[in-house]
């Protein structure tokens, strides 16, 4: 084998070498619009993939060849660089021929090599389809966040894979169709890439439903010349409104939606075909950003535009970076018509998607053109949101389901109070919302607001909603939010939280073991026990102070619920469980309604002892370690803080804490201590008429 690349090699043209006429062709007009450089790069990985695939034939008996060249024909209508042609022309050569990695690299440089191996090993198989399947998606994923370009070759390689699905059994195409419409045409939508993605969903339509695809087909084909006439009486009034408006160089095409897009409105709706109004689409080019609104002004005096259709994907872009203006409207006869108003630098994202960010650097004097990746804002964020995807799957012990329902899900996007952009699931809620800002923020969430009005946990938001989270220190899980909770992610942390802490109440889900906490030293300092979320700190002592009498009996193992964290002096109430003896709840805590047989194993408690507990009003600094210090400044006197809550108020923070100690001479003390801590600037005393009630203020 040459251990150089081959120079000089020009594309073979013989019926031999390339069977389909068509297929070279379109091969060849391609190629030419690369330079010198690259046209002979990829003319000479043509042949060597020639070479190697010799006979080697496809199922529907077709040289085998015929497909890396059609593969590596997508990518070029993609535009996409010269290594990347490459690799999709020897996608297949490790795998099903002798040729290894070493042997790429050494021929056509490492990032073909190593493109090529990334595909090889998304493509093996292994004999149980359901362990393929998510180790086929596990890879593929892992491989996009090193190398977009990868998945763009694993892409093509379906999409060719798809159109020529005749020469398979009909259990293969199904699988190949099922595939596209659960993993790849998702994938594509994914990374903006809208073009493939339609052809890939209607391929399969035509796979899974062929009655249904021609039944589609059949009425659209009968009606073209209908469908025909009306664009051209629409666009030409768009053409000739914007001339008035002194806009140039304004381009109205209009289209039919793809089968399975109708498919799918025929579902949902649960209607015929002839009762979807919305099966036509005006598409208006421009030039600026600023001539897009105006456009939409121009059309909106034309015809009625419908209420609660139009959508600004241009102010607020889509998850893939997808921009436009949507519009639906009531247009001539009376018909709905949607109407997408965008630049040309969003139509190319729009249909080609992150392969829109390969740009080509025209030859300069001397130098030969080359291909590059843009580092364009648009392009990284879409690089970070697959390496985020590939972080969480390999978090996850149930990837499959996570991908298919969330990841590659449609989505929406909500802003936080502060205003930073929170993408989730369309159908997600409240509560999904709360856990994907925090977990602790999950596991208190006590309400929410959307766009100022509260709303209850279970309602799906909607996109744009700017949405606020209200906490609680005693606000926990219970087996109800299961219910409220959409993205699997959010249920897999509150079924935790409930297995962890409530394990009679979660059937089917085994308790961890839990490990004792060490011994902690009597002098020990706590270190940011609490913090801030939004807004607002809250802390409660990890241990309970005081006794028990169960019933008539103090003598009874019991152990105090995490859920409510009951202390010294709450209203609390005894729940008898299997095995594990009582568990001590307040008896406000929102988990014991859904327990079992709740009125049955209560039993009623009240407190022991003599300890006395002091509430306090407080003004602090902003302070992260704020009730470590109250602590550390109580503990010296005997004291302890029980619990406490403080909310940011303009630059400090203000509210209530509560501490315990044995006398009133200790509780004056502590108060004493609390004073001279350094970021409290006023401290009032609630509940006791002795000195400690005095209000102090900082000078």
């Amino acid at each position: 084998m040459e251990n150089t690349m081959v120079k000089n090699s020009s594309l073979p043209k013989t019926p031999e070498d390339f069977p389909n006429k068509d297929l070279v062709d379109k091969f060849v007009t391609r190629i030419l619009n690369y330079s010198q450089e690259d046209t002979e790069k990829i003319s000479a990985a043509a042949v060597y993939a020639a070479k190697k695939h010799g006979d080697q034939k496809r199922k529907s008996g077709e040289p085998y060849l015929i497909h890396p060249i059609a593969v590596a024909e997508i990518l070029m209508s993609y535009n996409m660089d010269a290594d990347t042609v490459c690799a999709g022309l020897l996608h297949d050569t490790i795998e099903d021929t002798e040729t290894t990695e070493e042997d790429i690299v050494k021929l056509f440089g490492k990032e073909v090599g190593e493109m090529v191996q990334a595909v090889t090993k998304i493509s093996r198989i292994t004999q149980d389809k359901s362990i393929q399947e998510a180790e086929t998606i596990k890879k593929m994923f892992f491989a996009m966040s090193k190398d977009l370009r990868v998945i763009l070759i694993k892409l093509a390689d379906k999409l060719h894979n798809m159109r020529t699905l005749s020469g398979l059994t009909s259990e293969r195409r199904i699988a190949f169709a099922n595939d596209c419409l659960d993993i790849f045409a998702p994938i594509a939508d994914s990374l903006g890439m809208q073009t493939m993605k339609s052809e890939l969903e209607d391929l399969s339509l035509k796979a899974l439903k062929p009655e249904s695809y021609e039944y589609i087909s059949t009425y659209l084909l009968e009606r073209k010349g209908e469908y025909t006439a009306f664009i051209k009486q629409v666009s030409r009034a768009i053409e000739e409104a914007c001339k008035k408006e002194g806009l140039q160089n304004i381009e109205v095409s209009g289209r039919v939606k793809h089968a399975y897009s109708i498919y799918m409105k025929i579902k949902k709706r649960k209607k015929e075909i002839d009762e979807i109004y919305d099966i036509l689409g005006i598409r208006v080019i421009c030039n600026t950003t600023v001539e897009c609104y105006t456009i939409l002004g121009i059309i909106h005096s034309m015809w009625i535009p419908i209420e609660g259709r139009f959508k600004d994907y241009i102010a607020m872009p889509k998850a893939n970076n997808y921009q436009s203006l949507h519009t639906t409207v009531l247009g001539p006869q009376s018909k709905h018509l949607e109407i997408q108003i965008r630049t040309w630098e969003m139509h190319k994202t729009a249909e080609e998607g992150v392969a829109a960010h390969w740009a080509y650097k025209a030859s300069s004097g001397s130098e030969s053109g080359a291909w590059k990746s843009l580092d364009s804002i648009n392009y990284q964020k879409i690089v970070k949101k697959i390496k985020n995807w590939s972080k969480e799957i390999e978090q996850s012990e149930d990837y499959m389901e996570e991908i298919k329902n969330e990841l590659l899900k449609d989505s929406i996007v909500v802003f936080t109070p502060q205003g930073h952009v929170i993408e989730l699931p369309v159908g997600s809620t409240a509560l999904d919302f709360a856990y994907k800002i925090h977990t602790e923020v999950g596991n208190h969430c006590s309400g929410a607001r959307a766009d100022g009005s509260i709303i209850p946990l279970n309602k799906p938001l909607q996109n744009t909603q700017i949405v606020e989270i209200m906490t609680s220190p005693s606000a926990h899980p219970n087996l109800q939010w299961m219910e409220y909770a959409q993205a699997s992610s959010t249920k897999k942390k509150i079924k935790a939280w409930l297995n962890k802490y409530q394990a009679d109440n979660v059937p089917e889900v085994k308790t961890p073991e839990r490990k004792p906490n060490p011994p902690q030293k009597k002098e020990a300092t706590m270190t940011n026990p609490a913090r801030l979320i939004n807004g607002t700190m809250s802390y409660t002592a990890p241990e309970t102070t005081g006794t028990l009498m169960v019933g008539e009996d103090s003598n009874v193992m019991y152990s105090f619920a995490k859920c409510c964290n009951p202390m010294q002096g709450d209203d609390v109430v005894a729940y008898i469980t299997r095995g594990r003896g009582y568990i001590i709840h307040r008896k406000d805590c929102s988990n014991l309604k859904h327990m079992a047989e709740v009125n049955e194993r209560t039993v009623s408690v009240k407190w022991t002892g003599d300890e006395l507990m002091k509430r306090y009003r407080v003004v602090t600094k902003i302070d992260s370690d704020i009730f470590g210090q109250l602590d550390n400044a109580v503990k010296t006197h005997g004291g302890r803080v029980r619990k406490g809550t403080l909310g940011i108020d303009g630059k400090r923070l203000t509210g209530e804490f509560t501490i315990i100690a044995e006398s009133e001479e200790a509780i004056r003390k502590c108060t004493a201590a609390i004073r001279t801590i350094p970021s409290v600037i006023e401290l009032t005393g609630l509940g006791l008429t002795d000195a400690s009630t005095i209000p102090y203020k900082k000078k």
